[in-house]
């Protein structure tokens, strides 16, 4: 497919892979995206899953043929954008690779790969012909040896993982031929999950291509790019910050269902104070990435599990060491368990979050056996305090 002026979509998509990275659900599947300029020199900028290599020469042949491929130019060594370099090297064994000092790190590492190579710094220039690309280097979007490629002739960027999103390319590939619904909520999730952690090396980046004249962004994952470029932006831009909206995620693990009523209760009174965006997830049925995707998108967080082998329910411990690790900021947090015959999840959470540095919020809930009207009034105190905490940010 051409996106513009002889810069051809040669990306292929993955309908049965369940879990990316073997860890989030792909419910929409993937797309590993890879693009062809056909100037007087071919280059071919990313790859993608080996497992895909038949159909993706295929692609490849269809629109140069038998004519040689001149530059491989990586922005990401993740596997399912590298996993073909040995293969393409083996099939255009004069091939000249275009990476960074660390690219070449890991294809050495990774791949065994030698010949001639073209080793970029930031600015760096490749002629194509016609078509003339700009490197820009932006470490830790999400690895350190990631960079961008701008083709200065079209305007188009070639972003690597950044802008990305889960989902399966259904037909069209540009934004302006498909419909784009399912893939808002999927980018959210894939920068909450994938990228969450690096929002200061996201917002440098974003310095570095904001004076750039963009008509289209072709990253490895997701659709190209071109009317919903201010949208996509400010999606990475806003997560980058940790910004939020008002609303409150109650995420509670049960095994008898008394622990889950504390957090209906809780619900029900955030409701009447005012709060209409509520999530609730049971950690044991909804998959973590969703969670997370949500505690990126909302400012509270209320947690609770009932205590087990005298420790935080596992599902529970599970999603905050996943929250901790992403480093979010700007969150607040309350606190409930519950317990037969040894407490201990409520100061376990309350612990751990000396790691989510999250602002708590309300005085913690311990319940005993069941609900009681005691309980039932410490959950609406909760409530009230976490919604009155969100209110004093509309000020």
């Amino acid at each position: 497919m051409e996106i513009k002026g002889k810069v051809h979509y040669v990306g292929v998509n993955n309908r049965n892979k369940p879990l990316f990275e073997n860890l989030w659900p792909l419910p929409y599947g993937v797309s590993y995206n890879s693009y062809l300029i056909d100037d007087e020199m071919v280059a071919l900028i990313d790859t993608v899953d080996v497992c895909y290599f038949e159909v993706y020469l295929k692609k490849i042949r269809s629109i140069i043929g038998d004519r040689p491929i001149n530059y491989l130019i990586i922005n990401h060594m993740e596997p399912d954008h590298s996993g073909s370099i040995s293969l393409i090297k083996q099939y255009y064994p004069n091939i000249v690779i275009v990476g960074n000092k660390k690219t070449f790190e890991m294809v050495e590492g990774s791949y065994g790969i030698g010949g001639e190579r073209y080793v970029v710094g930031e600015g760096d220039f490749l002629a194509l012909g016609r078509h003339k690309l700009r490197f820009s280097l932006i470490p830790m979007v999400h690895w350190p040896e990631t960079m961008v490629t701008f083709d200065e002739t079209e305007g188009i960027l070639f972003s690597g993982d950044a802008f990305g999103c889960f989902g399966a390319l259904n037909g069209g590939v540009v934004d302006t031929n498909i419909n784009t619904d399912i893939y808002w909520n999927e980018m959210v999730r894939y920068y909450s999950n994938i990228v969450g952690k690096y929002g200061a090396p996201v917002q440098k980046a974003l310095q570095k291509l904001q004076n750039l004249k963009i008509t289209a962004i072709c990253s490895t994952h997701g659709p190209v790019w071109t009317e919903e470029i201010p949208r996509v932006v400010r999606i990475y831009d806003r997560l980058s910050r940790y910004e939020a909206e008002e609303g409150v995620v109650i995420a509670y693990g049960t095994m008898y269902g008394n622990t889950a009523e504390v957090a209906e209760t809780i619900a029900e009174e955030l409701s009447k104070q005012g709060i209409r965006n509520i999530v609730m997830h049971n950690v044991s049925h909804t998959h973590h990435s969703y969670i997370i995707a949500d505690v990126f998108r909302y400012k509270g967080l209320i947690v609770g599990c009932p205590t087990y082998n005298t420790q935080m329910y596992p599902e529970m411990e599970a999603l905050l060491s996943k929250l901790a690790s992403r480093e979010i900021k700007g969150r607040y947090m309350g606190v409930f368990g519950s317990f037969t015959w040894a407490s201990a999840a409520v100061k376990k959470i309350t612990e751990f979050n000396d790691k989510l540095k999250f602002e708590p919020v309300g005085n913690p809930i311990e319940m005993k056996h069941s609900m009681k009207s005691e309980t039932y009034a410490q959950s609406k105190e909760l409530a009230i305090a976490m919604a009155e905490r969100l209110k004093a940010d509309r000020k």
